[in-house]
């Protein structure tokens, strides 16, 4: 089975789902399942690097591949997240070229980049080798950047050419926002720059990714059919919620039902 940067590598279609909540047992239910990776998000959530790292434990028992949204684009999170082995990480809200080579910079070791040294579980806390993981097994991380600003959009091409990233990934309601249209990612204006960039990037043959939490069928065909190879919808959040939801309305129509 090809490793989720082999298949981004060559350009598969991928799907993963968004976890948020510090339950590691969340993460070992979605494992279970087909999906090609979990994307733990640090960023809008309260899950801190120690709940991460049992997230990581939980996924790991049952083969499900990880990547990270850090908070923000700082060395201080990515190095510890780096440290447990994740299958990626995904820098958010990335709006110049100085601030995605600052990004990626940080993710290599030297003397491409700036990564400091102190390898952990990537190397089962010294009993690997280190040399090899250093030279090998430290480059096997996928790097993505999200694309969540209309000024991201304006320097696109130049974004493109920045060495080591292997993913463009969308944020379309904080790009609609950018440009005075939050929460109507799908209107006109959001719709056209994303097409705009989509092509853009496809014409340098980048591999493009979309964040949303809508799981809706019609939603999934509407991103596929902008030529995302990348797509990550829904949350443990909206599950237990979607779930929950419909449960109350068997049980609310089976109650009212019994009492008539």
């Amino acid at each position: 089975m090809n490793s989720l940067r082999e298949k981004i590598k060559s350009k598969e279609p991928v799907i993963g789902t968004h976890v948020s909540l510090s339950d590691p047992s969340i993460c070992e239910i979605l494992g279970c399942l087909n999906f090609d990776y979990i994307w733990v998000d640090m960023e809008h959530t309260y899950i801190d690097c120690e709940q991460l790292y049992i997230h990581l434990n939980a996924a790991r028992a049952v083969g499900a591949s990880v990547i990270v949204r850090i908070p923000q684009n700082d060395f201080i999170t990515l190095k510890r997240v780096m440290e447990m082995g994740v299958d990626g990480v995904v820098f958010p809200m990335i709006r110049t070229v100085a601030e995605a080579e600052k990004a990626i910079d940080g993710t290599f070791y030297p003397p491409r980049g700036s990564r400091g040294f102190g390898p952990r579980k990537p190397i089962k806390y010294g009993l690997g080798d280190v040399n090899e993981y250093i030279e090998n097994g430290s480059l096997d991380m996928c790097r993505f950047i999200q694309i969540e600003h209309v000024e991201a959009v304006k320097c696109v091409e130049n974004l493109a050419e920045v060495d080591g990233i292997d993913g463009f990934i969308f944020g379309p309601c904080d790009l609609a926002g950018s440009i005075g249209q939050l929460c109507h990612p799908y209107d006109e204006p959001t719709a056209r720059l994303m097409k705009e960039t989509i092509q853009k990037l496809k014409a340098r043959n980048k591999y493009i990714g979309v964040s949303t939490g809508d799981f809706r069928e019609e939603t999934i065909r509407y991103f596929s059919g902008m030529g995302i190879h990348m797509i990550s919808a829904g949350a443990d959040t909206d599950y237990l919620l979607y779930g929950a939801q419909k449960a109350l309305r068997n049980l609310t129509k089976a109650h009212k039902l019994q009492q008539a």
